[in-house]
């Protein structure tokens, strides 16, 4: 059974982004934010960067938040993400996690996945 204190729940988001390295890089990873994007060199708006931006993990007093960039690049790809899950989601790309489920903990790794795979083949990453 998962744990839930946001320390736990921050270790879990990570590890489920470091499943897809490569082909993302880590761009931070220190105890405030880690941070994943990937390497090919793109436009991200009116700039080139070295690499388009995933996401990250970030630990705050009461919950870990991951801000996950393809569900705001891609809104229609994660229109069938849970109940469960669509609460968690605060704006238009950022998860507050609390507590989780093995069940929601699953529909995370997925959606990160998906995510992944979205940007390999829009050329992103």
């Amino acid at each position: 059974m998962p744990m839930d204190t946001p320390e736990e729940i921050r270790a879990f988001l990570i590890d489920s982004f470091k499943k897809h390295v490569p082909p993302l890089k880590i761009n931070k990873d220190n105890p405030s934010v880690f941070e994943v994007g990937g390497t090919k060199p793109v436009m991200q708006g009116k700039q080139k960067v070295d690499g388009h931006y995933v996401g990250s993990v970030v630990l705050k007093p009461k919950d870990a938040r991951l801000y996950f960039f393809p569900i705001y690049t891609h809104p229609n790809a994660f229109l069938s993400i849970s109940p469960e899950l669509r609460k968690c989601l605060h704006g238009k790309s950022c998860f507050h996690f609390k507590k989780t489920s093995i069940e929601l903990r699953k529909e995370i790794e997925s959606m990160i996945g998906q995510g992944v795979s979205l940007y390999i083949d829009a050329g992103l990453i």
